[in-house]
């Protein structure tokens, strides 16, 4: 602004003076001097603020690019700090699952091989099984030719028997043994083969005896048939305060009567007996060994 008026004041004065004068040339030229001068004063102002633009220009330029480097540097530094820890994170994430896939592998190996062990063992198991089953299988088929045999055998005595009259009520073998709790068992063995060949019906009694007293046992089932051998068994109770000192076996079949006495030569209880009745098996059903 401050050139442009100075320009003007000047102008004016000069161009006036040239007209009226008549040293015209001699008056123009320091007044063309001086507008060269204003000109020459203008254009390197214009050029120093075509410079200073320039420069500011660059200078914003720069601004720019070094914000955007150093943008760029930061965003650059974080993404990879960024990455880095996330590549750290997914590392050791990896490293972790590495580190269980090998526990469960070696889990599944250890498993594998006890599973292996189990199956070998059980394969040798299977195998005796079937082995031993074939042992009972023939044991069996042995003992099922044995008892044929055995069965045939006494189908020929009782035919060789029958033939001689039969055979008469008696009693083959018998026995008392004492139990916990104030009990005993009674096994008794009885034969009898009619003549006929039929069954008959048997009434045993069993009967304890003292001195002043007796006391009769009463039996289950009370009533036997019998077509050869009878085998009778049970348990009873001693009654509070009875000392027997016999043991009567009376039975009656077929119009026969047969009385068996045994002396009671049995003691008290026995210590090393289990606790309770509940505790023994049942009554075995086997012969008495004479």
């Amino acid at each position: 602004m401050r050139v442009k008026l100075v320009r003007r004041f000047f102008s004016q004065p000069a161009l006036s003076s040239c007209k009226d004068s008549d040293f015209y040339h001699l008056e123009c030229r320091p007044h063309s001097l001086k507008t060269n001068a204003s000109s020459v004063t203008t254009v390197a102002v214009g050029s120093t603020q075509r410079g200073a633009s320039t420069l500011v220009l660059a200078l914003f330029v720069v601004v720019i690019l070094v914000t955007a480097i150093v943008g760029l540097i930061f965003g650059h530094k974080l993404g990879y700090q960024r990455g880095f820890h996330s590549m750290q994170t997914e590392s050791k994430q990896a490293m972790i699952n590495s580190t269980e896939a090998t526990e469960a592998l070696e889990d599944l190996r250890l498993s594998h091989k006890i599973a292996t062990n189990q199956a070998a063992t059980a394969k040798q198991e299977l195998a005796i099984s079937l082995a031993n089953i074939k042992e009972l299988r023939e044991n069996q088929q042995e003992l099922t030719v044995e008892n044929r045999q055995v069965s045939q055998l006494n189908e020929l005595y009782a035919d060789v028997i029958r033939d001689k009259g039969g055979m008469p009520l008696q009693v083959i073998a018998a026995k008392i043994e004492p139990l916990p709790e104030n009990a005993f068992e009674y096994g008794f063995d009885i034969g009898m083969l009619a003549s006929d060949g039929k069954a008959k019906r048997l009434k045993p009694t069993l009967t304890l005896l003292n001195d002043d007293d007796f006391v009769e046992v009463p039996l289950d089932p009370p009533v036997y048939t019998i077509e050869g051998i009878v085998r009778i068994r049970g348990r009873f109770m001693m009654p509070s305060g009875f000392r027997p000192l016999q043991v009567k076996l009376s039975l009656q079949a077929d119009g026969q009567q047969v009385e068996q006495l045994y002396d009671w030569k049995l003691g008290d209880r026995v210590d090393n007996m289990p606790l309770s009745l509940l505790d023994l098996p049942e009554v075995d059903e086997s012969p008495i060994e004479p």
